[in-house]
């Protein structure tokens, strides 16, 4: 279990995954609020056995990260001194890690909601250091584009668990609250609204790099969902010149689409377009 110290000397833990063949690439992934890498084992292991080494934090505040940060689980999910900043230069450490460790093989920037805006806001700063973006759950993040309403509203009834928005698979979201590592605090209640306001951007008007851009959503997804998603993809064609963008959309999915009754297909949907980014190596 490797960690690094940012900048405000928070130990930041992640996680290795080597490829199980000759590795054609890495992919870096990036979780969402409120919860931690330990959650996202079914893609790991069929992104390794495809041929990608994967590294994968626990972002500040949460999973391995928060609890050695805080030293008690109330208080998973603050991010802590530096706030959001903080917490994108913690990840974009961890970029300069995986490059020094993988000079010779191509960099995917996987994030999955607010790891998906993680890693569009990295892209804006960073764009020479990724060679793909993918994001899963995410959405284009302007006031109207990105919901900071209730995301269990659809399905509020009194038997409700708060966490239905997740998955249309119950088990997922029941493994959520038993979950010692993951938080049901909203991320406004978690950020504050100054450190939450810096979510909201756009992409990055011409990029200077033109990577090949995967978006998935559930067509259920309560966070921005496939109107925001298709925004989101329409921007980066026309503010960020990227020509290779491609949006998959999940019918009766919600927000986790790896952890969804269909998961199986999207990790086929995912591999199949890394595949043909990325083959395998001689």
């Amino acid at each position: 279990m490797p960690e690094f110290t940012d900048a405000h000397g928070v130990a930041i833990v992640y996680d290795v995954h080597p490829a199980v063949t000759r590795p054609r690439a890495v992919v870096q992934l990036l979780h969402g609020v409120g919860e931690h890498a330990g959650r996202y084992g079914a893609l790991i292991e069929a992104l390794t056995a495809d041929g990608f080494t994967v590294y994968a934090d626990d972002h500040r505040g949460h999973g391995r990260t928060g609890m050695k940060q805080h030293g008690d689980a109330a208080s998973l999910g603050r991010l802590g001194k530096g706030g959001h900043r903080a917490a994108v230069a913690a990840v974009w450490q961890l970029t300069g890690i995986i490059r020094g460790e993988n000079p010779d093989l191509p960099l995917v920037l996987l994030g999955h909601s607010w790891g998906s805006f993680l890693a569009q806001i990295l892209l804006n700063q960073h764009p020479e250091a990724y060679d793909a973006l993918v994001l899963s759950g995410s959405a284009l993040r302007m006031p109207g584009s990105l919901n900071a309403g209730d995301l269990n509203a659809p399905w509020k009834t009194r038997d409700a668990s708060g966490v239905e928005w997740l998955s249309s698979d119950v088990s997922v979201g029941e493994a959520f609250v038993r979950d010692p590592l993951t938080t049901m605090t909203p991320l406004a209640r978690l950020f504050g609204p100054v450190e939450a306001a810096r979510l909201f951007g756009r992409p990055r008007k011409d990029l200077g790099r033109d990577i090949p851009a995967l978006l998935m959503v559930g067509r259920d997804d309560t966070v921005g969902g496939p109107r925001s998603v298709h925004k989101l993809a329409d921007e980066y064609r026309t503010r960020s010149g990227l020509t290779d963008v491609t949006t998959l959309v999940y019918p009766d999915a919600r927000h986790e689409i790896f952890n969804e009754v269909a998961q199986e297909q999207v990790r086929g949907d995912l591999l199949a377009w890394l595949d043909a980014r990325f083959p395998v190596r001689d």
